[in-house]
């Protein structure tokens, strides 16, 4: 296995909370499976910011950005039955990492934290 590419985003939370009171940004910023999960969550601020920063720092992981017709709605993170957050793998996103690193299998492994300011992310994309 070896290590593709990682990266970290560090986000306001008040930021987040300006903009999620724009609904267009969260139609726009964030995918249905995450918008449907955030009417279940009290803390809609800190659950945003979360995932803003987990799509931030997956960009930054394939060390491109938000570049070749990249968005953040392309970035969909969930959660498994004990919490852990995941990507999920569309079609978009494996035909994006195989076409940049010429690859057929890898994995992505995603760490998300907050706090009353902040929510900060950490992604790691390696080879399988």
């Amino acid at each position: 296995m070896k290590i593709l590419g990682i990266g970290v985003d560090i986000t306001k939370n008040s930021r987040i909370k300006e903009l999620i009171k724009n609904k267009s940004f969260i139609n726009r910023t964030f995918g249905k499976k995450e918008i449907d999960f955030s009417k279940k969550k009290i803390n809609k601020i800190n659950f945003f910011a979360k995932r803003f920063a987990a799509k931030e720092s997956f960009a930054k992981s394939l060390g491109t950005g938000f570049r070749n017709d990249l968005n953040f709605k392309d970035i969909e993170i969930l959660n498994n039955k004990l919490g852990k957050p995941y990507f999920i793998k569309s079609k978009k996103i494996n035909d994006i990492i195989k076409k940049r690193f010429k690859i057929q299998k890898y994995d992505l492994f995603l760490s998300i934290s907050d706090e009353k300011d902040y929510a900060v992310a950490f992604t790691i994309l390696q080879t399988q």
